[in-house]
């Protein structure tokens, strides 16, 4: 199941998101072997749990959250933070935002290495600081409506759902997929449930400032302004 877009227009253009997509996409061309070739640079900005508990190479808790494994890893990604980026940056402002998103990385990754510390499997991704993205939205706007696609064997439906629906499905699916799945999985679950924690109990003064529980009660979890309302394509639709 995949978000496509939401229904909550931000009041001003998110530089911060846009840049951060932009960053990430050049950072994967220039790192990737068809690209620029810099697969040394790739593997020097992972991280490392077993080198992070030794004290050294501290730089990939930063520097992970720009690598990605594949362009489906990539792609993925970027559109969660499409989707939902946005409207964060638009509470937080540009800076408070972009610092937002880098402790929810830091954030992912503790967790992550809390949950393995001696590995050495390189951990790569913005999936646990776009999962603190997530756990913010689900705090500021969990009946926001959000368009998905969801892809069941060969039968693919797009449908509208509230944002609490989406989102705390994709939570519950990545605590039951990190107790499940072993350390040699290749996806990062533990990470995403640290980063999706950080977001919400980060984004708690934001909510305290907007008035709390007041804040959902004037817009009942809805955004605080009017809603995107899509048109309907005039395309007919065709049945077998």
């Amino acid at each position: 199941m995949f978000p496509i877009r939401d229904h909550n227009p931000p009041s001003r253009i998110p530089y911060v998101t846009r840049l951060l997509i932009v960053v990430n996409i050049v950072i994967y061309i220039v790192t990737a072997d068809w690209g620029g070739g810099q697969v040394r640079l790739w593997l020097e900005m992972s991280l490392y749990p077993l080198a992070i508990s030794e004290g050294i190479y501290l730089w990939g808790l930063l520097t992970h959250m720009f690598l990605h494994g594949g362009l489906l890893h990539l792609a993925g990604n970027m559109l969660f933070l499409w989707v939902f980026g946005d409207n964060m940056e638009d509470q937080m402002g540009r800076v408070g935002f972009l610092l937002f998103y880098l402790a929810c990385g830091l954030a992912a990754a503790a967790a992550q290495i809390a949950s393995d510390p001696y590995s050495m499997v390189p951990m790569v991704g913005a999936s646990g600081a776009i999962a603190g993205v997530m756990g913010g939205y689900l705090l500021m706007f969990p009946k926001a409506r959000v368009d998905v696609i969801a892809i069941v064997f060969f039968f693919i439906r797009r449908f509208t759902i509230p944002a609490w629906v989406m989102l705390l499905a994709w939570f519950g699916l990545q605590l039951v997929m990190g107790a499940a799945a072993g350390p040699d999985s290749g996806v990062a679950y533990w990470a995403h449930n640290g980063g999706f924690i950080a977001g919400i109990v980060l984004t708690i003064p934001l909510f305290l400032l907007r008035g709390g529980p007041r804040f959902w009660s004037v817009t009942h979890g809805h955004p605080p302004h009017a809603p995107v309302r899509y048109s309907t394509s005039r395309i007919p639709r065709v049945r077998r």
